[in-house]
């Protein structure tokens, strides 16, 4: 019976999560109790489910609510914007270096994490480049999304916390040893960007020869050539300052001398009295960017309902004996690097919720017995997908960055989904050369 209830459970919040039924709060609070229920447990012991799964995720929402306000804040002032806007202007002409140009901004404009942002940043201020340069606005979308997905890995961004939430793990212990992971893959993305942007330039140089008009898919986007973002919100003298608080609270998350919380909070504080001393600018700036926060601090808060009542009333536990039952037992040892495999294609059938908050319990409660670390089994199924992030239809700033560039999602997978699994198989052939899985 709890077998078939954590089934019914994992699956209805599966499904109505890939069908955009339900907002992913709903789905994993209301579909586990009402199982719980069903199954014969009372209010008593649902509430101490709840209260237990709360525990556990409780940190992670803190560190989620403060680390996108005080990215959001250093993002207002435009601390990362001459970065990018100094990129855009040396790679100008040079179709290999506005690719890997391209590559180093969508890499450096996703340090807040949200995608939302990444996009807003960068597009605007590369379209017309491409435009200029005859250049396929796909090429720019999948460098953009690739270099994201790498970043995707900080554990503000998202898949990482949701990690941490389903394994009870620190988030910035699980992070640690991404960040050479991170470092090879923004390597192998310039190196990538070196290839893909001389087969760029051959196909602008044919096209040109045979008097062959140039791509227009670009022709859709609304974007004009200025930016979309607000100028009154810069604060240029502020940039020393800003960036030392920067580097200050990177320091402090890899050394871990505070919790990662409270090093948000304290980073958040500083930027914001110091980028806008003025209480009323003060409290619009936490409005503006309170729904990014809240949004995803409730989903966390939510998947600590759904894991507390699944493992609390032994749904969990019962599924996972039963599917050790009936699986072959020489693939057991190995099914975190299985499905981390195809952990991008994944992507395509999956939202991020339901990748981990559906299928990563289930496969943590099939291997833990067999001895493999929960740690293991993070990496095997995030490096495998997380490249993948920016190409799931399930993912609300991809949608936002294809109207931006003018292009269908499904000129988007067309283009980049083999480029981008291949890529994220280089990421977790790293990762496996380094003992990670």
């Amino acid at each position: 019976m709890l077998t078939i209830a954590a089934l019914a459970t994992i699956i209805t919040v599966m499904v109505l999560l890939i069908l955009n039924k339900v907002t992913p709060v709903a789905a994993l609070c209301a579909v586990p109790v009402v199982a719980s229920l069903a199954v014969g447990f009372g209010p008593e012991e649902i509430s101490g489910f709840f209260e237990s799964g709360l525990e556990r995720v409780a940190g992670v929402a803190i560190m989620f609510i403060f680390a996108i306000l005080f990215f959001g804040v250093l993002q207002d002032a435009g601390l990362f914007r001459p970065m990018i806007d100094g990129i855009v202007r040396l790679t100008k002409g040079n179709v290999v270096l506005v690719v890997i140009g391209t590559a180093l901004v969508g890499m450096l404009a996703h340090l807040d994490g949200a995608g939302a942002t990444t996009f807003l940043l960068t597009i605007p201020a590369l379209l017309p480049v491409y435009r200029r340069l005859n250049m396929s606005p796909l090429l720019m979308l999948l460098v953009l999304v690739t270099g994201a997905g790498i970043f995707n890995m900080l554990p503000w961004a998202g898949p990482l916390g949701r990690a941490s939430a389903v394994t009870g793990l620190d988030v910035t212990e699980l992070w640690r040893p991404l960040i050479v992971i991170q470092g090879l893959g923004a390597g192998a993305l310039v190196l990538l960007a070196v290839g893909l942007g001389l087969r760029e330039r051959r196909r602008v140089a044919a096209a040109a020869a045979s008097g062959a008009a140039p791509d227009s898919s670009d022709l859709r986007s609304p974007l004009a050539e200025s930016s979309v973002l607000d100028e009154t919100l810069l604060r240029p003298g502020n940039m020393v300052p800003n960036a030392v608080l920067f580097f200050a609270v990177m320091v402090a998350l890899i050394i871990g001398i505070l919790p990662a919380g409270l090093i948000f909070m304290l980073g958040f504080s500083v930027a914001l009295t110091l980028n806008y001393p003025n209480v009323k600018i003060q409290l619009e700036r936490i409005s503006a960017h309170a729904g990014p926060a809240m949004m995803l601090a409730s989903v966390i808060l939510a998947a600590g309902v759904f894991l507390g009542v699944l493992e609390g009333s032994g749904m969990l536990r019962a599924m996972a004996d039963n599917l050790v039952a009936v699986m072959p037992e020489w693939l057991l040892p190995h099914l975190h690097i299985l499905i981390g495999f195809f952990g991008l294609p994944l992507e395509l059938v999956l939202s991020t919720d339901a990748y981990y908050f559906g299928l990563l319990p289930v496969v943590i409660e099939v291997m833990q017995p067999l001895g493999v670390p929960d740690q293991s089994i993070v990496y095997a199924l995030m490096i495998g997908n997380i490249v993948g992030t920016f190409i799931s239809p399930f993912s609300a700033s991809l949608w936002l960055a294809l109207g931006l560039s003018g292009i269908s999602l499904g000129e988007h997978i067309k283009y980049s989904l083999m480029i981008m699994w291949g890529f994220s198989l280089v990421l977790f052939s790293f990762a496996w050369i380094l003992g990670m899985f």
